[in-house]
């Protein structure tokens, strides 16, 4: 289940007012820096907010990575430092955001959610990332300081693999991070889907243990958030490539590569969604049937032994002239009488198929 948010908006206050929305927090916010070029790399842990100013205009492509956005002082430091517009911060510090782009003079921005698979809680955790692409850096702000999905990049900066990550610009940076967090989302409904799997396997084999309209629910639910992540990427992506922006011109060929997988996200999902609803009605058809054959089988004994509860309940009443009961052969006739109504019936049952 996701965490609800514990900050609410407040009516009635200016625009630009940073204040944040989200899970109550508690500690300092960490800084790390990854500076470099074709040639040197400089990695940073735990820098100090002011030497974050020297990496702005340095010659090489820096990328300052903020975990936690609880404290509104770093952001709006970082604001002043970096150029960033007050709406700008203000979007940042709120972590309920609706997936989104924007575009300042100065700045690029997109709003990105960055999705996780808890395996022990069988549930996806969301957490929100602020992309901001400036000239010659990039920053990222990140909800949580548990981890994120840009090791690999990290890497592959760090070893200077074959590809262009260290010999193109800031904003070929901007676009691996935005394709790497795409590119966990299948990763996450893997995850997912293997869930799905088992609780198909199960309903398939008849291994039902108990009620699975729960389970089944919870999956879609699942699937419902990776939806709503990546639903509104489609929109960013296609604003990105239509963008008269000098940050991304040379690079709108990666753009729409990323358009391909966000739309393969999306494909995947509704399908997964749609055979999770498939798995419900089959689930529900199937304690439907077994319903209606324990209801059968009910109606079937009723049927046969309705009349031989009438049978004895004439036999049974206390009159004195009752002719069947002095005869030495009464006894037996009864139970003739009434294994042959059953046979019959049962008989009928069998013509007619019903059993």
């Amino acid at each position: 289940m996701e965490k609800k948010k514990l900050h609410r908006h407040v009516a009635g206050l200016p625009p630009g007012t940073l204040r944040y929305v989200g899970e109550a927090k508690q500690g300092p916010v960490l800084l790390s820096v990854i500076d470099y070029n074709e040639e040197h790399v400089t990695e940073r842990n735990g820098v100090d907010i002011q030497e974050t100013y020297d990496y702005k205009e340095n010659g090489r492509i820096s990328w300052i990575n903020i975990d936690g956005v609880h404290d509104v002082k770093v952001i709006k430091t970082l604001g002043l430092y970096f150029n960033i517009h007050p709406l700008l911060q203000e979007d940042i510090a709120d972590t309920d955001q609706r997936p989104k782009a924007e575009f300042y003079e100065d700045v690029a921005f997109v709003v990105l959610h960055m999705l996780s698979y808890d395996r022990a809680k069988s549930s996806i955790e969301r957490e929100q990332v602020s992309l901001v692409l400036g000239d010659g850096f990039l920053l990222s702000f990140q909800e949580d300081k548990a981890g994120d999905v840009f090791e690999p990049v990290r890497e592959r900066i760090r070893k200077k693999a074959r590809g262009k990550l260290r010999n193109l610009d800031t904003a070929y940076l901007f676009y691996v991070l935005m394709d790497t967090i795409v590119d966990n989302y299948l990763i996450v409904l893997e995850n997912v889907v293997e869930d799905l799997e088992r609780l198909e396997e199960k309903i398939i084999k008849d291994e039902l243990g108990g009620d699975m309209t729960r389970p089944l629910y919870e999956q879609k639910q699942e699937l419902v958030k990776v939806r709503k992540a990546v639903r509104p990427l489609r929109d960013i992506v296609s604003q990105l490539i239509r963008e008269e922006s000098t940050f991304l011109d040379g690079h709108k060929v990666y753009l729409r590569d990323l358009y391909d997988h966000v739309v393969q996200v999306i494909d995947n999902t509704e399908s997964y969604i749609d055979t999770c609803n498939s798995l419900l009605d089959m689930y529900l058809s199937i304690i439907g049937n077994r319903t209606n054959d324990v209801m059968k089988v009910l109606t079937i004994l009723s049927t046969i032994f309705l009349p031989l509860t009438f049978i004895v309940g004439v036999y049974g009443m206390n009159f004195d002239h009752m002719p069947e009961l002095h005869t030495p052969y009464g006894y037996l006739g009864v139970w003739a009488l009434m294994i042959l109504v059953s046979g019959g019936i049962y008989g009928y049952f069998r013509r007619k198929r019903w059993i």
